[in-house]
């Protein structure tokens, strides 16, 4: 299957400040050149703003795009929210290296645009966050910090579980500390 990566700080001039439905823009925009027609989008997700603006966005422009929420191992909220179609709760205190999406429920704006826009949610765990860090760094020199790195996770590891044959992941965020990312890049 044919992948394209998109940064969502790699935004052109035209759509800064615009929000989170502009990494949307460009995941049309740089799919349009390679010649993508349908395709999976894969966001990682806590309360569902980045994954909803980019799913109103597809939802307008490229409706053929399908849009898959992914979350950490034990902080699957919005996975199962989508499956039973009302918001779910994470009752759970797990310590987690994907700390900046972990949330205990999804949004109560951008869960009823997710549940009408996104398919099935996909779960990595942390050993597969942690490999997929390293590969991200490997293969495109991308220091993603572990909540950033959920959505290439997925991609990675939950293949049988994906539809279209072109997978579009969104990476998206950096501060990751030094240990982490140093336990991910020693991954085997």
């Amino acid at each position: 299957p044919r992948s394209t990566l998109s940064s969502s700080s790699a935004a052109s001039d035209v759509y800064k400040r615009q929000g989170q439905g502009t990494c949307g823009l460009e995941i049309i925009e740089q799919s349009k050149k390679l010649g993508l027609e349908k395709a999976e989008v894969l966001v990682c997700c806590g309360g569902g703003g980045l994954s909803a603006g980019i799913s109103l966005v597809l939802e307008k422009y490229a409706p053929y795009y399908k849009l898959r929420t992914c979350e950490p191992e034990f902080y699957d909220d919005t996975a199962r929210s989508l499956k039973s179609g009302k918001r779910e709760i994470n009752e759970t205190n797990y310590p987690s290296i994907c700390d900046a999406i972990l949330t205990s429920t999804p949004g109560e704006i951008t869960f009823p645009i997710l549940k009408r826009n996104a398919r099935e949610g996909l779960v990595a765990s942390e050993t597969e966050v942690l490999l997929a860090m390293k590969l991200l760094y490997q293969h495109f020199k991308i220091v993603s910090e572990p909540g950033g790195a959920v959505a290439a996770a997925a991609a990675i590891f939950s293949k049988n579980k994906l539809k279209e044959k072109d997978i579009i992941v969104v990476v998206s965020g950096g501060n990751v500390d030094s240990e982490v990312f140093s336990k991910a890049i020693s991954e085997n």
